[in-house]
C-alpha cells in the first residue's frame, strides 16, 4: 500500500467513526407522539403515559414506559409490527397499506411546528 493509500483509508475511518457516534447519539427524547391516518392528524399522545391506541380498525399502537411500538395491524406484509419502539424525536413507524405514519416528537419540534403553523 502506498503513502496515500493509507491516508484515504485513514479518513475513510475517521468519518465512519464520526458518522457512527452521531448516529448512536440519536435525538433529543420524544414528549410525545402524533398519529397520522392518510396524511391527517389521527391525535397526539404522551409518551409518558401508558397506554394503547386504537387505530381505526386497523392498527393498535402501545406506549409503554416512554416508548411507542406497533402491537396490531390488519396489513398482508406486517412489517410495522417488526419496526423497533420509538421515542427520539422524529423516529417513526410507518403502516404504509394502512397509509398510518406514527412519529416521535420533542419538546423543542412541537415548539417550532406550533410556530409555523399556528
Amino acid at each position: 500500500m502506498k503513502k496515500n493509500d493509507m491516508i484515504l483509508l485513514g479518513v475513510i475511518a475517521i468519518i465512519a467513526i464520526v458518522a457512527l457516534a452521531f448516529f448512536q447519539r440519536g435525538g433529543e427524547k420524544g414528549a410525545n407522539i402524533t398519529v397520522t391516518v392518510d396524511q391527517k392528524l389521527y391525535g397526539t399522545y404522551d409518551l409518558s403515559k401508558d397506554q394503547i391506541i386504537q387505530i381505526n380498525d386497523t392498527n393498535v399502537v402501545k406506549i409503554e414506559n416512554g416508548q411507542a411500538k406497533m402491537i396490531e395491524a390488519d396489513c398482508p406484509d406486517g412489517l410495522c409490527l417488526r419496526q423497533h419502539e420509538i421515542s427520539k424525536d422524529y423516529e417513526s413507524i410507518v403502516c404504509l397499506p394502512n397509509k398510518v405514519v406514527v412519529q416521535a416528537i420533542g419538546e423543542e419540534s412541537k415548539k417550532l411546528d406550533t410556530s409555523i403553523n399556528p
